[in-house]
């Protein structure tokens, strides 16, 4: 753990690179994370050697290793011009009322990135729901439940490449597929700060008694390229685009061999959260340098102690 971090790396990282990998690929990166009985799942955005993504399937029993990783993509590229370069970046949380996981994850097609829904039971087939929020559009996860009778679906509604400022916004749907105009969440701060130039959401947000725990990643624009780090806030549970609290500095950047090189410098990307209720541990499942897939857990009290700390 870096001076000041509060996310502690796995002694085991990368703990999946593309020589895991059961078939030829470039890299294996930011997946999303889920607990099916007992054993844990990670949904990996697999870049092939086209440059084209698909999403891939990865099971542990203790999460960090004897990996068993499907053969083929659990969702692919299918012909629709839409999704027709790949999907990336997966986010994955479980509907109660559909007694469903919910995937979430960014088709790529001409017009650019939209947020692409589909659900599945258990990970080794899947439902395709089709496009939810249209070009540009992504970092996109729901919550595991309705507010106040409405889903509600955190995006990042522009992708602002070449120096605009992108944003966590969320909109609202009564049902899954029509959904409200963009109400702000969190912007990037101005000037210095490592969140300055775009910030986008990481996990699903987690429910905890103080908020929703919302994990994103923040990149600053320097001479040297554009930095990537993870940053975290505090949401009100009946109101998430209130926010309570928002840690000033960055709780992971990219400061390992793994993270600082690769097809992407100085990236660390998280897409999946894990509460592991017993050790009261944070896993966090993230992307380095776009290239390999790494762990990283903390307290989750240590983690709501420094949020609560922060000024409202």
């Amino acid at each position: 753990m870096s001076a000041g971090e509060l996310f502690e790396r796995h002694p085991a990282n990368p703990i999946l690179t593309v020589e895991d990998w059961p078939y030829p690929a470039n890299a294996v990166f930011n997946p999303a994370a889920a607990i099916v009985d007992g054993t844990t799942v990670l949904l990996a955005r697999v870049e092939d050697r086209r440059g084209i993504s698909h999403l891939t399937v990865a099971r542990s029993p203790d999460g960090v290793g004897d990996w068993s990783i499907d053969p083929t993509p659990l969702l692919a590229p299918n012909g629709a011009e839409s999704e027709q370069w790949g999907f990336e970046d997966p986010r994955v949380v479980w509907i109660d009322e559909l007694d469903r996981w919910a995937i979430t994850c960014t088709a790529y097609g001409p017009a650019g990135p939209a947020v692409f829904l589909a659900t599945t039971k258990d990970f080794t087939s899947v439902e395709r729901r089709g496009i939810i929020r249209h070009p540009e559009d992504k970092n996109a996860a729901l919550l595991p439940n309705r507010i106040q009778g409405r889903w509600v679906l955190f995006h990042r509604p522009t992708t602002q490449y070449g120096g605009g400022h992108g944003e966590i916004a969320l909109s609202r749907s009564n049902d899954l597929v029509n959904w409200s105009a963009r109400e702000m969440v969190l912007q990037p701060r101005d000037g210095a700060w490592w969140d300055s130039l775009r910030i986008g959401l990481g996990p699903p947000p987690m429910r905890t008694e103080h908020g929703w725990l919302l994990v994103y990643h923040g990149v600053k624009q320097t001479v040297s390229g554009d930095i990537y780090r993870v940053g975290l806030a505090l949401l009100d549970l009946a109101e998430p685009t209130r926010v309570l609290r928002r840690l000033s500095s960055w709780v992971l950047a990219p400061t390992a061999p793994y993270e600082r090189t690769g097809d992407i410098p100085n990236v660390v990307f998280p897409c999946g959260l894990l509460h592991d209720q017993a050790r009261d541990e944070l896993r966090l499942y993230y992307g380095a340098a776009d290239t390999s897939i790494c762990l990283a857990s903390a307290r989750v009290g240590d983690v709501l102690e420094a949020l609560l700390a922060e000024a409202p």
